[in-house]
């Protein structure tokens, strides 16, 4: 209905139940590479570009980034591959809007999996009484300065980028998988392009626009899974956030994992995935 053209990598056949994919910041859908290899098997696994990120559209003006309009483009997506539900997967601000969808259109999530972000009330609630969460969100306030924060992502040839998923106090740990230097510079071509970190960072200028929330509730089964080194949400969220789940809900913290979960530890997070997804859960919807 946006009438934006919206970029997406997808891997199994057509007709299989859908996985649907949403990257986080500053990502897109090559993030997601380990689990499109891995779920084609039983799933047509879509990976998405967000609006604003990589080769999908990117409006230019931050309104059009209010969480009304990203939640509504999940929908669409869903409704254009030919589904009318799916398993929903996202990772960090993707993990945002995951939570959000299936809050707003619960009967079109069959099972919910978050991967290192709470439930949206648990992150706006936890934020207001804990100053170091405040103060590790503290990009948020950042990027709502007009262009400084996209000149701040480019100088150095990018090194802020580069340090994100590299460096020791963000980056993917000793025991991860690290990026290799094609996967960075997967990450390079992408946001060096003219204007391309601007629609990433308009969803951050949109957020105030939409919480608190009105509605809370999450009725289909939940996975949440959480890199405890993560150097950018307080691990004490993700408990809180079962008080929200009003069905099965299974919380795994990994240890000596980063922020970059799916990145991070592919192989674990996908056999956690696999165990949630061959559950059978006890409590119908």
């Amino acid at each position: 209905d946006s009438g934006l053209r919206f970029h997406y990598v997808a891997a199994g056949e057509r007709g299989k139940p859908l996985m649907l994919l949403l990257h986080g910041f500053p990502e897109f859908w090559y993030s997601w590479r380990h689990q499109l290899r891995e779920f084609k098997s039983e799933y047509r696994v879509v990976a998405l570009d967000l609006r604003g990120y990589g080769e999908t559209d990117a409006p230019s003006h931050k309104e059009n980034y209010k969480l009304d309009f990203l939640i509504t483009d999940i929908k669409d997506i869903l409704e254009s591959l030919g589904y009318n539900k799916c398993v929903l997967i996202g990772h960090d601000w993707g993990g945002m809007i995951a939570w959000l969808v299936a809050i707003c259109y619960p009967e079109m999530v069959t099972k919910l999996i978050v991967v290192n972000f709470p439930h949206p009330s648990v992150f706006t609630e936890y934020i207001l009484r804990h100053p170091s969460q405040l103060i590790k969100s503290g990009y948020y306030f950042f990027f709502q300065m007009p262009w400084f924060p996209e000149f701040m992502f480019t100088v150095n040839d990018f090194k802020v980028l580069k340090s994100l998923f590299t460096s020791q106090a963000t980056g993917i740990g000793r025991k991860g998988c690290r990026l290799t230097a094609e996967d960075i510079e997967a990450y390079l071509y992408v946001f060096s392009q003219p204007g391309a970190l601007t629609g990433p960072i308009n969803h951050y200028r949109s957020i105030f626009s939409c919480l608190p929330l009105q509605h809370h509730e999450v009725v289909m089964p939940t996975l949440l899974l959480w890199g405890e080194r993560d150097a950018f949400m307080e691990v004490e969220m993700a408990e809180i956030t079962r008080i929200y789940v009003k069905n099965h809900f299974r919380l795994t913290i990994l240890s000596e994992a980063s922020h970059w979960l799916q990145q991070d530890q592919p192989d674990i997070v996908n056999k956690l995935i696999w165990t949630f997804l061959k559950e059978e859960t006890t409590r119908k919807r």
